[in-house]
């Protein structure tokens, strides 16, 4: 028995710019773990060995990443280079994944909380979904009466379901996906002009192929900079993300739970609550809180909060002597607002 899993991270993470104009996506650090590690993890303790990455857009930096950090796994790298959907990118990987007996997809922006061993259990393929207040943003999962699933539609104008698909499928036929894939390319059915996905798990359908769901217990979709800080936040808060045992550091104050990488350099300030601290960093004279910093990054003389700092930045604030007299008002804000 074969089993796959392939990892679509060819996008452009356009949502998060211009961090992501350099650093991929899926190596953006959440609680002091690139995302993508959170997925290979999940699906190692599956029993997983055998991963395909569909890379493009700094796919060069992920692929060192996995290789370095994964040295024991198998692994395949498949350059998507024209950016047409998602399932024209895992049909660039159709021969990696035609021996497969079982193949998980999963994106490589998204971080689930499953029980994973629950799929095992399925008799059937499953699509990973989440009960969402507005589905018209995703791909929406439909019933028939026995409870499987007879439709799957792509950002519906008139939803008929709020269970959205989060981006994690559990495939059992997969010369049927495989068939789907070659025949929608061959025969140009597209959506919005790309060939995504759902189209693919609709054409199974249409051909007989059983799909059930799973409901996931949370779902962090991390292509918003919001959602970002928030499953950092959460992230943290478990057991296991955050640091323990740090160093004294200068005349500064830890309020937990944060993680902060190794060799960084802290004086006269206040880090925490929520914030995941890359390696080599040198803060000075700054509170940090609810943020995410990368590598080598140097931060002085700032309050900087909800924030997301790439690698190799430098951000100082400013620094006011003042010599205020009586019934003075001054608001700084007013100065940083028409900047």
């Amino acid at each position: 028995m074969i089993t796959k899993a392939i990892i679509p991270v060819a996008g452009a993470g356009t949502r998060l710019r211009p961090l992501t104009y350099t650093q991929p996506k899926p190596l953006i650090p959440v609680a002091g773990k690139p995302i993508i590690s959170f997925i290979i993890d999940q699906l190692i303790e599956l029993g997983v060995q055998d991963f395909i990455f569909i890379i493009g857009y700094l796919g060069e930096k992920i692929k060192n990443y996995v290789e370095q950090t994964y040295p024991d796994i198998d692994k395949s790298f498949v350059n998507q280079e024209e950016r047409l959907g998602s399932a024209h990118a895992i049909w660039t990987a159709r021969e990696l994944i035609s021996p497969a007996d079982k193949l998980f997809i999963f994106f490589g922006d998204t971080i689930i909380d499953l029980d994973f061993k629950r799929l095992l259990e399925e008799p059937y393929s499953c699509l990973g979904v989440k009960k969402v207040k507005d589905p018209r943003e995703y791909g929406v999962v439909e019933f028939s009466e026995d409870g499987l699933v007879n439709r799957v539609v792509e950002k519906p104008r008139i939803p008929k379901s709020n269970l959205a698909m989060v981006g994690f499928y559990f495939l059992k036929e997969v010369p049927a996906f495989v068939e789907a894939l070659e025949y929608n390319i061959t025969n140009n059915v597209r959506t919005n002009g790309e060939f995504p996905l759902t189209d693919a798990l609709m054409h199974m359908i249409s051909q007989g192929v059983l799909f059930n769901t799973l409901e996931v217990d949370n779902w962090f979709n991390c292509g918003k900079r919001d959602v970002l800080l928030e499953t950092n936040a959460t992230m943290l808060d478990r057991v296991g993300y955050a640091s323990s045992n740090l160093p004294p550091y200068d005349n500064s104050i830890i309020i937990h739970p944060v993680s902060i990488g190794e060799e960084c350099q802290i004086t006269n300030s206040i880090i925490g609550p929520h914030v995941t601290i890359g390696n080599n960093v040198k803060i000075h004279g700054s509170i940090v809180r609810d943020s995410i910093i990368g590598n080598y990054t140097s931060i002085q003389e700032i309050l900087l909060q909800h924030s997301v700092v790439g690698n190799d930045a430098s951000i100082t604030g400013l620094r006011q002597s003042l010599n205020i007299g009586d019934n003075t008002e001054i608001d700084f804000s007013v100065i940083s607002d028409k900047k």
